[in-house]
């Protein structure tokens, strides 16, 4: 099944480094990242998963879970959690996903189907597709896919400036222009015609074009 922006998050259940889940309950009302791992014990997935931990009390504030997923047994991640804290300096706090028959991998088009059904045997070469961020809102629709290679760590301050425009796009319709931070001027779409964007926005916005309008960050 072909993942696209605003397709359902598929659900699952699944065993975790904190227990059994089924993925749409253990979201709940609020946002999830969801970012995976083609195998445990590899050097970029070690910093990338610490630097998450790190910045967990900043997804937290805007009512975003974090969850982990490496297609290995639980039982091994718990022993790279140990290396991750020694080495990045940050304890892994947040689940885990146990994918040894490589279900959920599949499931989200990480993985071919015929990618047999257990993750033994297999290197992380075999699984270097399983390297994307999702971020799925309370509606359970993805929000944002995000696909690295192995040799590349992936930007996690990224996913949190693009969290902060999802949420904010999705709470004041409006959109973020290129290289937008928490602050910056918005973008009024092109849906918004002139006379609602004057109610909207009583104190002005600025016409550069016809088609692109900025006004202040609502509050």
């Amino acid at each position: 099944m072909s993942l696209r922006i605003n397709s359902e998050a598929p659900n699952f259940t699944a065993e975790t480094t904190q227990g059994p889940i089924n993925f749409h309950e253990w979201i709940g009302n609020g946002w999830a990242i969801l970012f995976s791992h083609p195998k445990d014990f590899t050097p970029v997935c070690t910093t990338e998963l610490g630097y998450m931990a790190g910045l967990q009390p900043e997804f937290a504030k805007r009512n975003t879970k974090i969850i982990g997923l490496s297609v290995d047994p639980v039982s091994s991640h718990g022993k790279w959690a140990a290396d991750i804290e020694e080495t990045q300096g940050h304890k892994v706090t947040y689940p885990m996903i146990g994918d040894p028959e490589l279900k959920v991998a599949k499931l989200y088009d990480m993985l071919p189907a015929e990618s047999g059904a257990t993750s033994e045997g297999r290197t992380a070469a075999d699984n270097a597709t399983v390297r994307t961020v999702f971020v799925v809102g309370p509606d359970k629709k993805i929000k944002l896919m995000l696909i690295y290679p192995m040799s590349s760590g992936r930007n996690f301050d990224e996913v949190l400036r693009a969290l902060d425009s999802i949420q904010l796009s999705a709470k004041h319709s409006v959109a973020t222009p290129v290289n937008w931070k928490p602050g910056d001027d918005v973008i009024i779409p092109t849906s918004v015609s002139d006379e609602q964007a004057r109610q909207k926005y009583p104190a002005g916005f600025k016409t550069l074009k016809p088609y692109l309008r900025t006004v202040a960050q609502p509050k």
